[in-house]
């Protein structure tokens, strides 16, 4: 409502009406916080860029979560930098923009100068956001044991205890600065994958100051021609599954609020608050999984490890035909050695698969369970396919995946793939 007045406003009336969309206080924040932000709003993100049938115009309302949320006031703003770093942005930073860059579900973003002349985004978590969010979650046990109604397999205590977790430690940006500085060490130099460097010296819990990244915007991306879309990507796709078993972590947030672009492929990779490191055991049984279900196509093989991972109950009443045919879907665009294109049918697919309760499958479904290990994971199967369907990603998948499996290590596959190599064996060893 706010934006649609400020379009029929002139100049000085459109900047009276954004202050007063501003959040001032922290009361304001609070009362914001039980309708627009915390949790709930990764909901709405999450909404507005999957492929579940919305109508256009309520996905690009939603959009605007992404990137678009009612900011706080500078004043604001700034006594959440003096309680956390000791001074004022004036004194911390040779320049300072009291006007936010973006501002979404946790925090806002805003640009600055320090002292020794580097470009930096500063990113302040709003006040009461921690109890907001602890709000939300107190709902969400809720809402998943509604859910076990339609699944009676769904077991909601691992999957609340999990978001609790994730979400708890997307609160404290010293975890976030220190996933974030896995992520840039790990792909530092890299051709194609850049992560902003922390400053340490000006961040803490509730402020993280990084490298100023430039690039264009997922929007943008949309608009250019398919050859430059299918090499972003394939950044995002080796970035997202290389660092799942290279670096055993994986970034569970992947809104395109998070991209930054260039138009040779590459791909600045933003906020790493919710963040998933995987222990050598949960990492081996994925590759298990995947040798079963892609590799040999041992389908009695592979249902034996979804018994062992906790997705499927030992007794279930299903043959391994009815198995094979509805997890194929998870493992379709690597399972033949051919080039495929994302498409918004196959990304829609993949939600139905997941949350209808009815259809072809509904009975198998209502045994299944989501094991601790894949609620993040499961971002892949929603968020990165349904942002692959939108930019029509076309690519040999399956080759350039084995490249990333370390128990397949192929040779590269694309022009990409050949100048990552390059890079890895530039590293020490």
């Amino acid at each position: 409502m706010a934006r649609a007045r400020q379009v029929f406003a002139d100049a000085r009336r459109s900047e009276a009406l954004e202050a007063e969309r501003e959040l001032r206080t922290a009361a304001d924040v609070v009362e914001v916080l039980g309708n627009m932000k915390g949790a709930l709003m990764k909901i709405g993100q999450m909404a507005s860029y999957l492929d579940v049938g919305l109508p256009e115009s309520t996905r690009a309302s939603l959009a605007q979560l992404q990137a678009n949320a009612p900011p706080m006031s500078p004043a604001l703003a700034e006594s959440v930098v003096v309680a956390e770093l000791g001074a004022s942005p004036d004194e911390l930073f040779e320049e300072w923009d009291p006007v936010p860059i973006a501002a979404a579900s946790i925090g806002q973003v805003h640009r600055a100068i320090t002292p020794d002349g580097r470009a930096c985004a500063v990113k302040v978590q709003y006040p009461g956001v921690a109890e907001a969010i602890a709000a939300d979650l107190g709902s969400a046990r809720m809402v998943f044991r509604a859910l076990s109604v339609l699944f009676p397999g769904l077991d909601p205590a691992p999957i609340v205890d999990e978001l609790r977790q994730r979400l708890t430690e997307e609160l404290d940006y010293e975890h976030e600065a220190s996933n974030q500085r896995l992520f840039a060490d790990h792909y530092r130099g890299h051709p194609y994958i850049s992560v902003p460097e922390v400053y340490d010296d000006l961040s803490s819990a509730r402020v993280l100051t990084t490298e100023l990244a430039t690039g264009a915007t997922f929007e943008e991306v949309l608009g250019w021609p398919p050859d430059q879309r299918n090499r972003v990507a394939e950044t995002i796709y080796r970035f997202s599954f290389g660092s799942i078993y290279r670096l055993w972590a994986f970034n569970g947030d992947p809104h395109p609020g998070n991209y930054l672009f260039g138009p040779n492929g590459s791909v600045t990779f933003l906020d790493f608050g919710l963040v998933k490191r995987f222990t050598t055991e949960e990492t081996a049984q994925f590759e298990r999984m995947l040798i079963a279900m892609v590799i040999d196509r041992d389908i009695p093989r592979f249902r034996a490890e979804q018994v062992a991972a906790g997705l499927l109950p030992a007794d279930a009443p299903f043959s391994d035909d009815e198995v094979e045919a509805f997890f194929t879907h998870f493992y379709e665009f690597v399972l033949t050695d051919e080039t495929r294109t994302f498409t918004p049918e196959y990304a829609a697919a993949g939600v139905r698969a997941i949350f209808n309760a009815s259809g072809e499958h509904a009975e198998l479904k209502k045994v299944l369970n989501v094991p601790p290990s894949l609620v993040v994971l499961q971002r892949i199967n929603l968020g990165l396919i349904s942002l692959f369907a939108q930019l029509g990603a076309t690519a040999n998948w399956r080759r350039i995946t084995e490249e990333l499996w370390p128990f397949t290590d192929r040779a590269p596959s694309t022009p990409m793939g050949q100048d990552a190599q390059g890079w890895r064996m530039s590293l020490p060893q």
